[in-house]
This record gives structure tokens, C-alpha cells and sequence, in this order.
């Protein structure tokens, strides 16, 4: 039981970084947007794009019965 709470600790704490990658996308495309930098802003929307699918990836329980 205990194996299966330390698997769970190291997805939940990856997760939570994908949530701050995301926040940052959001940060930067905006930042793209106000001062009119193209680059800022498409490097802003794929962090955001991946964050999101990381964390959704992330806390969906799998298959094999990992929780």
C-alpha cells in the first residue's frame, strides 16, 4: 500500500508543475500580446497547451489500477 501512496505523491507533485507551466503560457501570451511579440505569444499558448494535457494526463487514474 504504501508503494502505490509514493506513485501517487510523484504524479500529484508533477501535475502541480504542470499547473505553474500553464499559469506561466498564460503569462507570456499575454505579454506577447501587449508589446506585439509574436514568438512570446506562440511560445506562450503551446506551455499553456502542454501544461493543460500534462496535467490531465497526470491525474487521470490508469488502467492497471494505479490511483
Amino acid at each position: 500500500m504504501e508503494g502505490i501512496m509514493v506513485r501517487s505523491e510523484s504524479r500529484i507533485v508533477f501535475s502541480a508543475i504542470a499547473v505553474f507551466v500553464a499559469l506561466a503560457g498564460i503569462a507570456a501570451s499575454i505579454r506577447g500580446l501587449l508589446f506585439d511579440a509574436p514568438q512570446f505569444f506562440h511560445y506562450g499558448v503551446a506551455a499553456v497547451i502542454g501544461g493543460v494535457a500534462c496535467f490531465v494526463l497526470l491525474l487521470n487514474p490508469t488502467r492497471n489500477g494505479d490511483t
